[in-house]
């Protein structure tokens, strides 16, 4: 992950709907493999979920900022069984290069992520919802709130869920971003340079979950299925 100093352009959702849907041979793909679907995922609805973070118990000892020029307002909320915060969206293109996640597409492009997949190699951006959260720091350490590489993520957006997993870590100071492909899934230009949203997005991240191997996006959606149902009852 890099720091970003470009204000973020609103998002696009309508074109991206459409753009995100797969072909109708998609199924066969394997599930690792297989690009998202912009669509509901899981049997929670955006609007179950929302209803249990209206209101924050704040676990971080400070706010982070969603830009480097703006200032902080963004806690980190506590609930049973998840953390959660409400920012925008920077897209993260970090990890193997791809064809819209490389170099030339990407100013602030990084060939690695905080964590890797099975084979060891980084995540790809392009193709695997994940998440972004701040390395650990005197705010807030998110591994001693339970969170992991592999983590279970539920993101939010436009009544859209998207299951992600936590796949890399950025400044200290900084909340708000996730991969190319949880970016397009919900209907939020994922263009590295010029995409993203620059508000309404709501990520609940599952405490002490791992998705097994990290880079199978049809294991990230039936575990956060199962926590998502779990979250509903225990909040």
């Amino acid at each position: 992950m890099r720091l970003r100093t470009l204000t973020l352009a609103a998002a696009s959702g309508a074109a991206l709907l459409a753009a995100g849907v797969l072909p109708a041979d998609a199924s066969t793909a394997p599930a690792s493999q297989a690009a998202p679907r912009s669509a509901q995922e899981g049997s929670v609805s955006a609007a179950d979920l929302l209803a249990k973070v209206t209101s924050c118990s704040q676990i971080s000892n400070g706010k982070y900022k969603t830009d480097d020029e703006t200032s902080a307002t963004v806690p980190v909320c506590g609930k049973n069984g998840a953390v959660f915060w409400k920012a925008d969206m920077d897209i993260d293109c970090d990890g193997q290069r791809t064809t819209n996640c490389n170099e030339d597409r990407d100013p602030w492009y990084q060939d690695d992520t905080a964590f890797h997949q099975s084979d060891g190699k980084p995540l790809k951006a392009e193709s695997l919802p994940y998440v972004v959260v701040p390395s650990s720091s005197s705010i807030w350490n998110y591994s001693g709130a339970g969170i992991k590489g592999g983590g279970v993520v539920a993101v939010i957006y436009n009544n859209k869920v998207e299951y992600a997993v936590v796949g890399d870590t950025g400044p200290t100071q900084i909340i708000g971003e996730a991969s190319y492909a949880t970016a397009k899934a919900v209907g939020i230009d994922p263009d590295p340079e010029t995409g993203g949203a620059d508000s309404g997005v709501t990520y609940i991240l599952f405490k002490n979950s791992k998705v097994s191997p990290i880079e199978s996006h049809s294991a990230a959606v039936t575990l956060g299925d199962q926590l998502a149902k779990q979250f509903l009852q225990s909040n």
